[in-house]
């Protein structure tokens, strides 16, 4: 038993966990009513949502107390980044409605829902979300309330004693130890995922909304593998694509299967620092990236307001219609302070157009209905570019220090 786990140890995470991938598929196909596997996956995400808050809290509070005077982090860059790409997300999926428009068959069944009444609710609710209790902002796993918090303990902190800094050093790494024992069981994690997917939700729903998912899915891959690229390249002066083409293996895959960016928190920061990234940087830009850093939201928001206005017949000029990549820009990054994240800002979006509500509450429903893959896919890019973008402004800044730099994409085994 011993050997055959330390081969199972010496196969990389990766290769696990695409044969959890095979294991959940073989398993939803023969056994289809073997629902207890399932619990596996909700397990999974369950502990890395549980570990994310406090590993945030931590990591933030002691890089901040730590920090040496002048040191500069590259957190401005980064923040452009989130910016640039978000925006741009929105901006592609607005040319792709109209090159590919949609129309929809519009459901029942989402009266109950409540979306926000406006971009002034949602940018409240992001404020409140900063001034949010601690002790809920944890429970919740509220990032924009815990980063705040860590960030003003930190620098309360940095005048303590460096025995005091030690202790939260320490507890830092100890939770930092524990997400690495979680991800180790990613590969059963994922399988109970795919499982639950399978047996739970299928695929012939999705058989009427081919189109509407060709049109989503296009633009968060065209966003992910030639955008971003293109962003990449601007900054490092270096083909992008072995860090991009890493970034969305790493992270992408593990994203794509929890459909949280939260829970993808532990994985993105056990990257970072694989890559041997700057702990002061990346332990601020990946929640915080998580946070607001949203281009699959921005897609989705579009690509589904603008079906909308295709279903109902309303003429838009596309002077209106780039109106509505900054609005699913700035929107999106206020998701997370808002039940349902992106689908419920979509109402948002359509009264722009004057789309009354209850029309826009049924394009919520079909978005319900594609959910299975346009989240996936959603929060694969999302949280695969708070990777991506916090690697960027480090080698950004190396190469205009004129230092040498290495792209390390080589994961160890986990």
């Amino acid at each position: 038993m011993n050997a055959l786990l330390l081969k199972w140890n010496q196969v990389s995470l990766v290769q696990r966990i695409f044969i959890g991938i095979i294991a959940g598929i073989v398993l939803a196909l023969a056994l289809p009513n073997a629902t207890g596997i399932s619990i596996f996956g909700t397990l999974f995400v369950s502990a890395l949502k549980a570990v994310a808050p406090v590993l945030v809290l931590l990591l933030v509070m002691t890089a901040i107390s730590q920090h040496k005077k002048g040191r500069q982090t590259n957190m401005k860059s980064i923040l452009a980044l989130y910016g640039v790409s978000t925006f741009l997300a929105g901006l592609l999926a607005v040319i792709a409605s109209f090159v590919f428009p949609v129309t929809l068959s519009l459901v029942t069944g989402a009266s109950d829902l409540t979306p926000p009444d406006g971009i002034v609710e949602v940018l409240k609710t992001l404020l409140f979300n900063v001034v949010d209790n601690p002790v809920s902002a944890l429970m919740n796993a509220n990032y924009i309330g815990i980063l705040t918090w860590a960030i003003l303990l930190g620098f309360a902190l940095k005048n303590a004693h460096d025995s005091t800094k030690n202790l939260f050093s320490n507890f830092s790494d100890a939770v930092s130890q524990i997400v690495k024992w979680v991800i180790s069981l990613a590969p059963l994690g994922i399988m109970g995922l795919v499982f639950d997917s399978i047996t739970a939700n299928g695929l012939s729903s999705l058989q009427d909304y081919g189109k509407l998912l060709l049109v989503l899915i296009g633009c968060m891959l065209f966003m992910a593998l030639v955008v971003n690229p293109l962003i990449v390249y601007l900054n490092i002066r270096r083909n992008p694509y072995p860090l991009v083409l890493h970034c969305l293996k790493e992270s992408g895959i593990t994203a794509f299967f929890t459909r949280s960016s939260a829970a993808n928190i532990p994985v993105n920061m056990s990257l970072c620092e694989e890559m041997k990234l700057d702990k002061d940087t990346y332990s601020v830009s990946i929640p915080l990236g998580a946070t607001i850093n949203m281009a699959g939201a921005a897609i989705t928001i579009s690509v589904l307001t603008l079906a909308a206005v295709h279903t109902v017949g309303i003429d838009v000029d596309f002077g209106t219609a780039l109106i509505l990549s900054i609005l699913s820009a700035v929107a999106a990054a206020g998701a997370s302070g808002v039940a349902g994240g992106s689908l419920l800002l979509i109402p948002l979006a359509c009264s722009i157009f004057g789309i009354p509500n209850d029309v826009a509450i049924q394009v919520v429903g079909v978005g319900f209905i594609i959910g299975v893959l346009q989240d996936s896919c959603e929060t694969a890019l999302n949280s695969s570019s708070d990777l991506l973008f916090t690697a960027t402004a480090e080698y950004a800044k190396k190469r205009k220090e004129g230092k040498e730099f290495m792209i390390l994409t080589t994961r160890k085994s986990a």
